[in-house]
């Protein structure tokens, strides 16, 4: 990938032995010593890319008849660097954290690199987040400003932002106007206006801004993945973790120069970020539609863009096939798909090939703490729709028996998932928890080093191939999203005064697929069953979608089938 260091690590891995040991590094470090900056590396011209390559190509929704619109290295260098010089004016500590919660548009992505190139630290929050999510993100990273934008345009609709981030009470937000009209909300007199933003530093437009420096595992980005506690675990990325990200789509979606790669995503989740590195550190343009993935609209800008290499998440394409919304458009130009962040349908999957000739669906399942893929397809096997030929390039996979030891390798199992220590990029910190006990305490040894928790249950296969079977934990993925169960029951409890309490269940479909989200309710009294269970059902989405987040909401319909005593039981089969 033509990655330059200000200074060489001493060696590639240095292996700590079971005398000497590291609680932060379990297994061993890796480029001790070297010094970069993985935003400059993005930046940089080498052997894959130069000043004139188109790097970025967007379209906002409801210009679909409007050309395509590029954005050369030289571009892209020049407005980072302005961001850069303006973040300067802030008066912060090299090293402090700045959330940005917009939605992936190429003034996003600018921003993203040049907090990086500036050394300072990105801490990602989803536009789709309700205030109470933001204001634990921001207290979590300890954020000192955000970056945000006025509001957010969907068809015709306009979903509010800015008013969402000022209800978490930021210490400062830098506002991006939404259309050429000005603002539609007041900006606190404590806000600045992007466009004031800028207009402090004019005159650096052209201005080359020097990187900071700084080791490979100091801190780029703060990112969130649930926890079973209720709080999400707050992830420092490093500048490792690029690497790691660039180098799995390298390695399994061959991803080179003269690609265009899109992935709907936000930076709010690891694929945002992975999308940035990934196609910027390879010599590949990324290619953002800023408006919905659903409707044509998304599908005409991945025939114009001429998208090579296409992700998707499996609640997209179920989308995209139960409207039909690509009907017409020509994706001949796509090498491959890339999917990830939930459990693939096969009839989907193969009706999404037969959108692009047929081209292989390269799965990559991973994580947040991991910066990338632990086990994914390659185009170097015969692929088997919604399943994985291969462990990720550098990783090992350890299936657990009934006993939590390894089973033998290479042979058919299920259970839950371990991984080897040794995976380059992998967080080794994390802000609110001790990473040791979260993902090492407990876990068996193999070859004399303790192995990694992970949380899903796998299945290794006669054939070789792996599937996944969701979490073993309480945690569940709901449209891509990981969140607890305890964070879904402590918004619905407080639905309805007739509740007792709440269980919320994910539940694959029997067809496989993305898992549904099921709530099972226990009222205060058992003898009364008048509660109107659709105005409880509406109430549970209603509260989800205004507490936690707007896409989530319940998928099966209630049914109260028995009242409930301590000696009736249900028949075995029966599901109520």
């Amino acid at each position: 990938m033509n990655v330059s260091f200000s200074v060489p690590p001493s060696c590639i891995l240095y292996e700590y032995s079971s005398e000497e040991g590291h609680p932060s590094y379990p297994g061993g470090q890796w480029l001790p010593g070297a010094l970069l900056n993985s935003a400059e590396n993005c930046l940089s011209v080498n052997s894959k890319r130069s000043l004139g390559d188109v790097v970025v190509k967007w379209r906002d929704e409801g210009d679909d008849e409007v050309p395509v619109k590029n954005m050369t290295l030289k571009e892209l260098r020049e407005e980072v660097w302005l961001v850069a010089y303006a973040l300067q004016t802030l008066g912060l500590n090299k090293g402090a954290s700045i959330a940005i919660d917009m939605p992936m548009n190429v003034t996003a992505v600018i921003i993203y690199l040049a907090i990086v190139l500036a050394g300072y630290v990105v801490v990602s929050i989803a536009d789709s987040f309700a205030p109470r999510e933001i204001s634990m993100r921001l207290r979590i990273s300890n954020a000192k400003a955000i970056f945000t934008q006025d509001y957010i345009l969907r068809g015709k609709k306009r979903l509010s932002l800015y008013s969402r981030v000022i209800d978490a009470d930021p210490p400062l937000a830098i506002v991006v106007p939404t259309g050429s009209s000005g603002f539609s909300t007041k900006l606190r007199d404590c806000d600045i206006s992007w466009p004031t933003f800028l207009e402090r530093v004019k005159n650096c437009k052209s201005d080359c801004f020097a990187a900071v420096v700084q080791p490979v595992d100091e801190f780029t980005n703060i990112l969130f993945s649930s926890g079973t506690t209720g709080e999400p675990k707050a992830i420092p990325w490093t500048h490792a973790t690029p690497l790691k990200a660039a180098a799995d789509a390298w390695c399994h979606m061959d991803v080179r120069k003269g690609d265009v790669v899109a992935w709907p995503t936000n930076l709010g989740w690891m694929m945002g970020p992975w999308l940035v590195y990934a196609s910027l550190l390879n010599g590949a343009s990324m290619a953002l539609y800023n408006g919905s993935p659903l409707d044509s609209g998304f599908a005409k800008f991945v025939q114009d863009a001429k998208v090579t290499m296409l992700g998707v998440v499996p609640s997209i394409v179920r989308a995209w096939k139960s409207t039909n919304s690509t009907f017409g458009y020509n994706w001949s130009a796509i090498r491959c798909f890339g999917s990830t962040g939930e459990a693939s349908n096969i009839d989907e999957y193969l009706w999404l090939m037969a959108r692009a000739h047929y081209k292989p669906v390269i799965e990559y399942c991973g994580g947040t703490e991991i910066g990338g893929g632990f086990v994914s397809g390659s185009f170097l096997q015969a692929q088997l729709l919604s399943a994985f030929s291969t462990p990720a390039m550098g990783c090992n996979l350890f299936i657990l028996g009934s006993d939590g030891n390894p089973l033998p390798q290479d042979t058919p199992g299920i259970g839950e998932l371990a991984l080897d220590p040794l995976m380059f990029g992998a967080s080794n910190t994390l802000l609110n928890a001790n990473h040791f006990d979260v993902y090492f305490k407990g876990m068996p040894t193999w070859k004399g080093k303790v192995l990694r928790r992970h949380g899903d249950e796998f299945e290794r296969t006669s054939g070789g191939y792996y599937r996944a079977h969701g979490r073993a934990d309480d945690t569940m993925n709901l449209g891509g999203i990981k969140v607890s169960s305890i964070e879904i029951e402590r918004v619905c409890n407080g639905a309805n005064d007739t509740i007792l309490e709440t269980a919320a269940i994910g539940v694959p479909p029997l067809e496989g697929g993305p898992e549904q989200l099921v709530i099972v309710v226990v009222l205060k009294d058992l003898n009364n069953l008048e509660t109107n269970l659709d105005t409880l059902k509406a109430s549970f989405n209603s509260r989800l979608q205004k507490k936690l987040n707007p896409l989530f909401k319940l998928d099966f319909d209630f049914d109260i089938g028995f009242k409930c005593c301590p000696h009736f039981f249900p028949p075995k089969n029966s599901v109520k």
